[in-house]
């Protein structure tokens, strides 16, 4: 669709898309958009950091109302200041109701008539007192929003134990499934506390990082396989995938390297 553009609602919210209406606008820049009953605000962000699910989303395209100016920006600033604040009430009112919740995120809404309030369980809870108190507070709009451990990461941010910016903070936009079985193909030790994010589930980084291992795998042998070499025969004890070699103990108990780039060409 001509002049079809994607949005993410306020710091945290979800990916939609719009028609910019005829407006000039670019990737970063804020905008006011239609959404949900009122107006509320949003970033511009590439086509290629969007889900899959959005760009083929089946519902017509809301419109974005007009590119934010020096007054949107100071409310959207004000409204940040205001959500901190709802943030320290909602948690007061959860201990009030003696809830087992933990809170982690608020957000007004660009109009201020709608406030989500992100929230960590174990389980399914019963949160209809709690949004009546809420919402005679504020006189506004209540959502209470169950997220995952991994979204609260991306909310917090971060950086992992290669020393960069938490994935999901930084560019990863969906989650993936992620199985001990990626850690294995990339010779990981199978220690939780080291092929697990902040968030305590296994790295996503296992899950994008698997498809480029299984390819570069093929060819290769396994550790502990038995194997025959030029200096005779032996147990491989470890594998470089990007070298292609493996080290390989031989029966005597000497260690030597072994190259597997020959088979790449037929030889």
């Amino acid at each position: 669709m001509e002049g079809l553009i994607f949005v993410r609602l306020r710091d945290s919210g979800q990916v939609y898309p719009y028609t910019s209406s005829g407006l000039e606008v670019k990737d970063g820049d804020y905008v006011i958009v239609e959404h949900d009953r009122g107006l509320d605000y949003g970033q511009i962000v590439p086509v290629c950091e969007c889900p899959k699910e959005e760009k083929s989303a089946k519902e017509p395209p809301k419109k974005i109302i007009r590119k934010a100016n020096d007054s949107d920006l100071r409310q959207i600033k004000d409204n940040r200041v205001k959500a901190k604040e709802a943030f320290a009430t909602c948690d007061k009112k959860i201990g009030e109701h003696k809830l087992d919740m933990k809170m982690v995120e608020a957000e007004y809404s660009f109009d201020r008539s709608k406030i989500i309030f992100y929230f960590t369980a174990d389980g399914r809870i019963d949160f209809r007192n709690l949004v009546k108190d809420l919402a005679k507070i504020f006189k506004a709009r209540i959502e209470l929003r169950q997220i995952g451990v991994r979204d609260e990461a991306r909310l917090f941010g971060g950086y992992g134990s290669c020393g960069r910016e938490l994935c999901c903070t930084k560019f990863l936009k969906d989650f993936e499934p992620v199985t001990i079985k990626m850690a294995k193909e990339e010779g990981l030790p199978l220690n939780p506390p080291k092929i697990s994010g902040l968030c305590g589930r296994l790295m996503c980084c296992l899950n994008y990082e698997y498809e480029t291992y299984r390819i570069l795998s093929k060819g290769l042998p396994h550790e502990g396989e038995k194997v025959h070499t030029a200096q005779g025969k032996g147990k491989v004890i470890s594998v470089n995938v990007f070298k292609r070699s493996a080290v390989v103990e031989l029966e005597e108990g000497a260690h030597i390297e072994v190259s597997y780039k020959e088979k790449e060409h037929g030889k």
